[in-house]
């Protein structure tokens, strides 16, 4: 092979690499975002998209001229840890009102091309008035206009709305404001991340409806042949490894674990890591993949910028000398050590409870990257929780962050 030819085969493989974290991290990228993030998914789309077919049954759609990609990653336990959050003050998760909301303004966008603030809330109004199920939305309520205000900058923020005049915000503090969106309907119909349309789950009972939107024919459900069921394997185990900070194999079927200690799984799991730019720890309890640049996650840990990430590294050392776990409230004074160490970096938990809060939202924080779990009253660590060992007074790191 030639030098050229060796050039453009490491070009090649470092840009499918770079590509698959980008798109892990951020499934809808958008030229505006990240142009040279988007120009890099532009120019490797057909070898990503083959990519993530193959080792997740993942659809990658590449818009050029409408710059953006839309990464539909799709699960079968679907769950609510990475909920849509609000854009101003301490972002919180949008709460039931802002979801439905959201919903009902999504379907009356895709009447045209541009619409005006005014417009778009008078048209909710008359849909959730009619609707016998969904609570009219009030314009002449500030709080109302405050999570409807919510739901516009979320979808600013995805790029289905291009304020051309005006600001969203003014609309909390005045009904009348004005302002002029342009509509990309084309992007909002990619947003819902699911294998079947809302109209797949008329008819099915509400605790059964999410199942419905991400069921998944492909794999052939209780009637699967051989080939299908080896498909739903590979892309079930491949999917929560690209997707969850890491997977313990308890977690797993006797199916997936059978696959995944198979010669072919541990083939697979080891070159989507290298196709990926990860590296693989594997250990007894179960796997993980290791992003060395951080690339492949919007979110970190540890985080110094972050006070519950501070305080759950601080946890994890009492929590480590327990093998039972502790109470919230034995974890309590590790809290208050804290925010003793970190005055200013703490203020906002200095009132109503700081201490218990911290607890709080730094136990979330554990569970959500899989170093503990809750078990009853009592938070317990996970074998993960072991890399953030202290060692000399420092936590090993050395493996980096999981993705």
């Amino acid at each position: 092979m030639s030098n050229l030819a060796n050039q453009l085969v490491i070009a090649e493989r470092t840009d499918l690499a770079r590509g698959i974290r980008l798109l892990l991290a951020r499934p809808l990228l958008t030229a505006e975002a990240d142009p040279e993030g988007f120009d890099l998914v532009r120019r490797r789309a057909e070898t990503l998209t083959g990519w993530f077919e193959h080792y997740c049954g993942w659809a990658l759609t590449v818009e050029p001229r409408a710059g953006y990609a839309r990464l539909a990653k799709v699960r079968a336990d679907p769950d609510s840890s990475r909920p849509a959050r609000r854009s101003r003050g301490n972002r919180a998760p949008f709460d039931r009102r802002r979801y439905t909301l959201l919903c009902v303004a999504a379907a009356e966008l895709l009447g045209g091309p541009a619409t005006t603030i005014g417009l778009l809330a008078d048209r909710i109004a008359r849909a959730t008035a009619a609707d016998p199920v969904l609570p009219a939305f009030d314009p002449g309520l500030r709080s109302e206009r405050m999570a409807f205000v919510d739901v516009l900058r979320a979808l600013e923020e995805f790029g289905v709305l291009d304020p051309l005049d005006g600001s969203a915000e003014h609309f909390a503090d005045s009904a009348g404001a004005k302002v002029l969106y342009r509509v990309d309907a084309g992007l909002l119909l990619r947003l819902l991340s699911a294998p079947n349309g809302p109209s797949a789950s008329a008819g099915v009972e509400p605790g059964e409806r999410v199942a419905a939107l991400a069921a998944e024919s492909r794999y052939g459900g209780r009637s699967a042949t051989e080939v299908q069921h080896a498909l739903w394997l590979r892309h079930s185990v491949l999917r929560r490894l690209l997707d969850d900070p890491v997977v313990y194999w308890a977690d797993l079927t006797e199916a997936q674990r059978g696959w995944a200690c198979s010669s072919a799984g541990r083939r697979a799991l080891r070159d989507a890591a290298e196709h990926g730019g990860f590296a693989l720890e594997e250990r007894a309890e179960g796997v993980l993949l290791v992003d060395p640049e951080g690339l492949a996650t919007d979110v970190r840990f540890p985080d110094d910028a972050d006070n519950a990430k501070v305080a759950a590294l601080h946890l994890l050392d009492s929590l480590g000398a327990a093998p039972e776990g502790r109470t919230a409230e034995q974890l309590r004074s590790d809290a208050e050590a804290v925010l003793d160490r970190s005055p200013g970096a703490a203020r906002t938990y200095r009132y109503s409870d700081g201490p218990g809060r911290l607890v709080s939202d730094a136990v979330a924080v554990l569970v959500d990257f899989g170093l503990a779990r809750r078990d009853g009253d009592r938070i317990v660590a996970l074998p993960a929780a072991a890399r953030y060992a202290v060692v000399s007074g420092s936590p090993d790191l050395a493996g980096g962050n999981p993705s």
